[in-house]
């Protein structure tokens, strides 16, 4: 009976420091979004009244056009998480309904892939947006991205609990291909759609590399790009970078709790 309670409160404990180590970076980033840059730098651990200065501070900042940089942030990770979780659902579906031993080498290499380093692929991959004329464009930004190796080996999973019966009862009703993988493999696949919008969706929103790499006009720039701007300058306030990092985490933090219900689902790629 001692050893159980023990057990339990060892748990206990444990997942309170757990829980306490994942909430304490997103409250340190209310506070100091409402704080001054002193007060952050000495540790201030309570909410401040300064967030209404930080916002004007924010806005003020050189090269910084918020609006137009959430725009294009908002923009851009729409577009290309919905092009990418349909490519992708379309290849994971076809890799596993339509199987042959060649497909499965196809999909072996494009795992290889996924240990290429993005480092290695970026220079060719902006010679080829500066020669098809795509830079400062949305098509640049997302066409390197519009499918992954890693959401088509997810879709392919899923697919896998697909009742292969119900393809082929369909195919003998007359129902075309498209209208199958529309009409009853997409319904049913909720969880790993799910998943798959909540990892592009990250992904696409706080890209940084790509979009500094070919996004050049101040009217182009993206979220993260605002943020590192403000870095630079000989005067960093923190509280201003704080709340524009604060603003930024808002879109993903709201998808997250909106879909957290299929996450976990969809990456294990079981259906409902």
């Amino acid at each position: 009976m001692v050893k159980r309670i023990l057990s339990r409160s060892f748990v206990y404990v444990f997942l309170s420091v757990a829980a306490f180590l994942s909430v304490f970076p997103l409250y340190w980033m209310f506070i100091s979004a409402t704080n001054t840059n002193l007060d952050i730098i000495r540790g201030t651990l309570l909410p401040g009244a300064h967030i209404i200065e930080n916002f004007k501070g924010l806005i003020d900042a050189p090269n910084t056009q918020l609006g137009m940089a959430y725009w294009n942030s908002t923009r851009n990770a729409v577009i290309l998480t919905f092009l990418n979780v349909l490519i992708c659902s379309m290849a994971g579906y076809g890799f596993e309904v339509f199987h042959s031993k060649a497909k499965d080498r196809l999909m072996a290499i494009l795992l290889l892939s996924m240990m290429v380093p993005f480092a290695a692929t970026m220079i060719p991959l902006f010679q080829m947006m500066a020669d098809m004329k795509f830079l400062n464009s949305m098509i640049g930004f997302a066409l390197p991205f519009i499918s992954t190796p890693f959401l088509i080996m997810l879709f392919r999973q899923s697919a896998r609990s697909f009742p292969y019966e119900l393809v082929e009862a369909a195919r003998v009703d007359g129902v075309s291909e498209v209208g199958i993988f529309f009409k009853m493999f997409v319904p049913t696949m909720k969880a790993p759609y799910a998943a798959a919008i909540v990892i592009s969706f990250m992904a696409a929103w706080n890209s940084f590399l790509w979009p500094r790499l070919i996004m050049m006009r101040t009217e182009s720039f993206t979220m993260p790009i605002i943020i590192q701007n403000l870095q630079e300058g000989y005067v960093t306030d923190n509280g201003v970078i704080t709340l524009a990092v604060l603003i930024t985490s808002l879109p993903t933090i709201i998808i997250f709790f909106i879909l957290q219900r299929y996450f976990a689902e969809g990456l294990m790629g079981t259906v409902k």
